[in-house]
């Protein structure tokens, strides 16, 4: 076999794996609330993520574009396939330690941030594309942001709309619309995570010469779409309990409130083609919508480790990713 096309191989069995990890470290994203809430049987969330996962990747591919072509040129690299092999180690290593200890950290974050650190150690920093990995990372930032405030007002906004009627009623009602958010949440998670495993693997054809342009190819976008489903059906528990019961105590309307503002935070950066963290902008709404019902009922010491961790992966990313890149190549 040619041994450029067995590493370029081993580079897609990578971006899946990627792909895969992201699936169960993400599913929290999409139904930790409904679980905690029991709108949905953990079996029937998990399975729902995983279709709306899979229908949501398949739709979309600009956010893959961005990923493949905004941080760096694969055209320009002669060793884009090594940077692309250091950059998906770094990220799948950083997924699994934060999975491990229960943190949502962000994929997002994981894979850009190691790509930048690849190239920039493989390839020399004129190699970087500083204005796209700078654009990528201020839609990182702001999301959460946005998120959080949208959050904050759609509670805000129900807690004046229901003030006058029987908690028990409304939670029986919003408990069964956050089967309908949380089946939106899992599907624009598809449409933003599982393409940036779509996008790494194009970089790699384009590295590779198999092809001159950024569009995915179908083949791909159906490994990347079932990777992120099978991944999503496996669950990753301590995620969704720390995303569903640390936090605040979540009620139905809450768990409603913070899927709406998350999902429509993602799918607007879809639209844009901008990469963004569904872990992130989640977390955040879940923060914003705990601030409208009590302030001090958010836990705040925990929100703060989140909150590190989301500044420190890029840097960490970063840095693996190089070390890696320089121990391997």
């Amino acid at each position: 076999m040619d041994t450029s096309l067995l590493i370029l191989g081993i580079v897609i069995f990578l971006a899946l794996a990627f792909d895969f990890i992201n699936g169960f470290h993400d599913t929290a994203n999409a139904i930790a609330t409904s679980i905690s809430t029991r709108a949905l049987t953990p079996r029937r969330a998990i399975l729902l993520a995983a279709v709306m996962n899979f229908v949501g990747a398949m739709l979309f591919t600009g956010v893959a574009k961005t990923i493949g072509g905004s941080v760096a040129n694969p055209m320009e690299l002669s060793n884009g396939i090594d940077i692309v092999i250091a950059t998906l180690l770094a990220a799948i290593i950083w997924n699994l330690v934060t999975w491990w200890f229960g943190i949502p950290s962000s994929s997002s974050h994981a894979l850009i941030g190691a790509l930048a650190g690849a190239v920039f150690v493989g390839a020399g920093s004129d190699k970087v594309n500083w204005s796209g990995f700078i654009e990528i990372v201020e839609a990182l930032i702001f999301s959460p942001l946005i998120a959080f405030a949208i959050g904050y007002i759609v509670m805000m906004i129900l807690k004046f709309i229901f003030a006058r009627r029987s908690p028990h009623t409304v939670n029986k009602g919003f408990r069964t619309m956050q089967i309908i958010t949380a089946a939106l949440q899992s599907f624009t998670h598809g449409t933003n995570d599982a393409q940036k495993a779509m996008g790494i693997i194009t970089f790699a054809l384009v590295s590779a010469k198999y092809q001159d342009h950024l569009e995915v190819p179908l083949w791909v976008k159906i490994s990347a779409a079932t990777a992120m489903a099978l991944g999503t059906s496996i669950g990753g528990w301590k995620i969704i309990k720390t995303m569903g019961t640390k936090i605040f105590k979540i009620e139905p309307i809450n768990g409603f409130a913070a899927d709406m503002s998350a999902a429509s935070v993602i799918f607007t950066c879809t639209l844009l083609h901008l990469p963004v963290s569904t872990t992130h902008a989640i977390t955040s709404a879940i923060l914003g919508v705990g601030s409208a019902k009590r302030f001090r009922a958010v836990r705040w010491s925990l929100a703060g480790r989140i909150v590190v961790t989301w500044f420190i992966t890029i840097p960490i990313s970063a840095v693996l990713a190089g070390l890696i890149f320089k121990l391997l190549f």
